[in-house]
C-alpha cells in the first residue's frame, strides 16, 4: 500500500508491511498474532501431558520436547515474515521440527499426531518451492506410517496437513508477488521521475539557449550603437527586455507543464533572431497546419528553435533558408521542416546536447530528424507525421 491509496482513517505506521520485518513492537506484535491462531492443535498434546497419564519423568521430557517444537516452529515462521533464515539454516530446522513430531509422537501416543500439521505449514511457508512441492508428501507419509503405528484413525487429519502444506506455498508466492510489485511500482515512479528530469532538460536548454542566444546578440548591438545612435540603442534595449520577458513566461509554464509550442510563433520568432544576427533569412508563410497533430507541430516547432539557435551560436553563416513542405510517403503524409544555410557548422565533432534532445522529442512525437554538413553549408530536417495514416483502398 501506498499512501495515496490508504484508508482516510489509517495512518502508515498502523499498517503492517506484507513481506517485510517489523519496523516497531507494535508491528511485531501484530505480526505475531498472525501464528498464534494455528497453535490450536496443541491443545490435544497440551491435555495429553496435564491429564497425567505419563511418569514424571516422560511428562517432564514432554513438556520440554513440545516447548522446543513450539520455539523452532515460531522462530522459522516470523522469521520468514521479514528476515528469513539461511537456505541451509531452514531446511535444519524444519528437519529437526519433523524429527520432534516423529519423536514425540511414537513415544507419548497418538494424541500428538497434531504436530504434523505444523511441520506441512512450516515447509510451505519456509521452504524454497521445488523443495516444498515434495516435502509436504514426504511429511504427510511421515504422519501416515507414525498413526499406523500409534493405532490414529483420523484420517481426515492427513487431509488437513496436505492441503495447509500446498495452501502456505501459495500465500508464500503471493506475499513474493506482492513485495517484488511494491519494488516494480517504486521503480517505475523512479523512471517517471527521470523521464520529467530530461523533459525539463531538454525545454529549458531549448527555451533558455535561444533566447540567451538572442538577447546576447542585441546586447552586443546596442553597445555598438550607444555612442553614435541612442535612439537605436534604446530600442535594442526594449527588445531586450521583451525577450527576457518572454522566456520567463516561457520557463515557468515549462516548470508547470502547460506549454504549447506554436510553429507560427516561432517562425516569427526565427526571423526576429536571424535578423538580429545579420544573418539574411528566407522563411515560409505562416504555413497550413491542418489536421496536423498537436504533438507533431510542437515538435516541429521545437526542432525549428534548436536549429535557428545552432545558426546564430554557432554557424557563422550568412544566408538561412526555411521551408515547411508536406511530403506524401509510403509510410504516410509527413510534416517536413528544412533549415539550410552556408555557414561552417561549428567546430563541434559529434552532436551536442541540443540535435540529441531534439532527436530524442521527434521520435516521441514518431518522426525522424537528419542533420548533416553539405556542399555549401549545413542542413538539418526534421519530419513529423502529419496525421492519422489513412487505411489502404480509402482514396486517400
Amino acid at each position: 500500500m501506498t499512501d495515496d491509496t490508504l484508508p482516510p482513517d489509517a495512518r502508515p505506521e498502523q499498517l503492517t508491511r506484507i513481506g517485510q520485518p517489523p519496523r516497531t513492537t507494535s508491528e511485531a506484535l501484530r505480526k505475531a498474532l498472525w501464528i498464534a491462531p494455528w497453535l490450536i492443535f496443541l491443545g490435544a498434546p497440551v491435555q495429553d501431558l496435564a491429564a497425567g497419564h505419563h511418569t514424571p519423568a516422560a511428562t517432564v521430557a514432554g513438556w520440554a520436547g513440545l516447548a522446543a517444537f513450539v520455539a523452532t516452529y515460531v522462530t522459522l515462521v516470523f522469521r520468514n515474515m521479514g528476515r528469513p533464515f539461511r537456505g541451509p539454516v531452514v531446511v535444519w530446522l524444519v528437519g529437526a521440527l519433523g524429527a520432534l513430531a516423529v519423536v514425540l509422537c511414537l513415544t507419548l501416543g497418538g494424541h500428538w499426531i497434531g504436530l504434523f500439521v505444523y511441520v506441512s505449514v512450516t515447509c510451505g511457508a519456509t521452504l524454497p518451492v521445488r523443495i516444498a512441492y515434495w516435502a509436504i508428501p514426504v511429511n504427510a507419509a511421515a504422519m501416515l506410517l507414525v498413526g499406523l503405528h500409534s493405532r490414529v484413525h483420523d484420517w481426515s487429519l492427513l487431509l488437513v496437513v496436505v492441503l495447509l502444506g500446498y495452501a502456505m506455498t501459495g500465500v508464500k508466492q503471493l506475499v513474493r508477488t506482492t513485495v517484488e510489485l511494491r519494488k516494480a511500482r517504486a521503480t517505475v515512479a523512479q523512471l517517471a521521475a527521470n523521464e520529467e528530469r530530461l523533459r525539463l532538460a531538454r525545454d529549458l536548454h531549448d527555451l533558455l539557449g535561444h533566447s540567451l542566444s538572442l538577447i546576447t546578440l542585441k546586447s552586443e548591438l546596442a553597445g555598438r550603437m550607444l555612442p553614435d545612435h541612442p535612439e537605436k540603442a534604446a530600442q535594442q534595449v526594449a527588445d531586450i527586455e521583451q525577450v527576457s520577458r518572454q522566456a520567463l513566461v516561457d520557463v515557468r509554464a515549462a516548470v508547470s507543464g502547460y506549454r504549447r509550442t506554436r510553429l507560427s510563433d516561432e517562425l516569427a520568432g526565427a526571423q526576429v533572431a536571424l535578423t538580429a544576427a545579420s544573418v539574411v533569412a528566407e522563411l515560409p508563410a505562416e504555413p497550413d497546419l491542418t489536421g496536423i497533430p498537436e504533438e507533431s507541430e510542437t515538435a516541429l516547432a521545437w526542432a525549428l528553435r534548436e536549429a535557428v539557435t545552432n545558426v546564430v551560436r554557432h554557424s557563422g553563416a550568412s544566408r538561412c533558408t526555411v521551408e515547411v513542405l508536406r511530403r506524401q510517403t509510403l509510410d504516410g503524409q509527413f510534416l517536413e521542416l528544412s533549415v539550410e544555410d552556408n555557414g561552417s557548422g561549428g567546430s563541434g565533432k559529434g552532436p551536442g546536447n541540443g540535435l540529441t534532445g531534439l532527436t530524442e522529442r521527434l521520435e516521441k512525437a514518431g518522426g525522424t530528424l537528419e542533420a548533416g554538413r553539405t556542399k555549401h553549408g549545413f542542413r538539418l530536417v526534421a519530419r513529423v507525421p502529419a496525421g492519422v495514416p489513412a487505411p489502404v483502398g480509402s482514396g486517400a
